[in-house]
């Protein structure tokens, strides 16, 4: 198992990394890391997990994560299939906060990188006008050499720092209290629900895959995930939902039991908290005219 907390990926010679990735799969583990970050998905989809908070992903999406905030990407089964070359793409970026410089940061034109970084701290998501702009400008940063990156980076940040098209993920309660033996245990948890969030689970399926008494797991995991086993499982199954009414193309009573609900009621009830939408209204909103 990989370590929850990973090395640094920045040489001591280098003020940031960009890198371009190509894989069958994101990342698959549930990890954090001191750097902040910048990810891009150019291709492939899946479930994104940043803090307490869940969401599918897709091409396009662009996220911001402040230090020590525990995130992963995990890519669907049939997005990774094995007979389809590098399905999953995607440029992310790490950086320091002294990126800036720690003198530079304490003045008064910094103000506003300096509230960027605090909000990241929860993860970010770069949505409208923002995230078009975002997305050509990492495009052109991986094809920058020397302080030519540099600038394009801070000008990234700039323009991120101005922004009011950014959504906040985690919630404002969230704290990563995770060791790397729990993120272990929470990696296993995680591979085992998106493998069967399908069909019915039971605590005690959980509590015995991670050596515990159904009690203690509930509580352990509602310490970690700032939420209970069941809500997490809704909004695993709701995220899987709102890909299959908008690129599936199905109807709201098939999403609902290919989603692992097993009535309508609980479905429309489930979809609305989540989303603040009926099932309905958000699949009209993403129709094509």
């Amino acid at each position: 198992m990989k370590s929850a907390l990973q090395k640094s990926p920045i040489p001591q010679t280098h003020a940031f990394v960009a890198k371009h990735l190509k894989e069958p799969i994101f990342d698959p583990n549930w990890h954090f890391h001191p750097e902040y970050q910048l990810f891009m998905v150019l291709k492939g989809s899946g479930t994104r997990f940043i803090g307490d908070n869940v969401k599918p992903f897709k091409p396009g999406d662009i996220t911001f994560t402040g230090p020590d905030l525990p995130h992963l990407w995990r890519s669907d089964q049939e997005t990774a299939a094995v007979n389809t070359p590098n399905p999953c793409e995607g440029i992310v970026v790490y950086f320091n906060e002294n990126l800036v410089g720690n003198t530079l940061l304490q003045k008064e034109e910094t103000i506003r990188i300096r509230q960027l970084y605090k909000k990241s701290l929860r993860g970010l998501d770069v949505t409208g006008k923002t995230g078009k702009t975002v997305h050509k400008m990492l495009s052109k940063l991986l094809g920058l050499q020397g302080f030519d990156g540099v600038l394009e980076l801070l000008k990234i940040l700039n323009i991120l720092s101005q922004s009011n098209e950014l959504r906040p993920l985690a919630s404002a309660g969230y704290t990563n209290s995770l060791r790397e033996g729990d993120t272990e245990r929470m990696n296993k948890v995680y591979v085992y629900v998106m493998k069967r969030f399908r069909q019915k689970m039971a605590v005690a399926e959980l509590a015995a895959l991670t050596n515990m008494t159904p009690t203690s797991f509930s509580r352990y995991f509602r310490i970690h995930a700032n939420k209970t086993f069941s809500e997490f499982v809704s909004e695993i199954r709701i995220g899987h939902a709102c890909k299959l009414l908008i690129e599936k193309k199905m109807n709201v009573s098939q999403a609902c039991y290919a989603s692992g609900f097993q009535t309508l009621s609980n479905f429309n009830k489930q979809f609305k908290t989540i989303t603040k939408k009926t099932p309905m209204a958000y699949k009209q909103e993403y129709q094509v005219v």
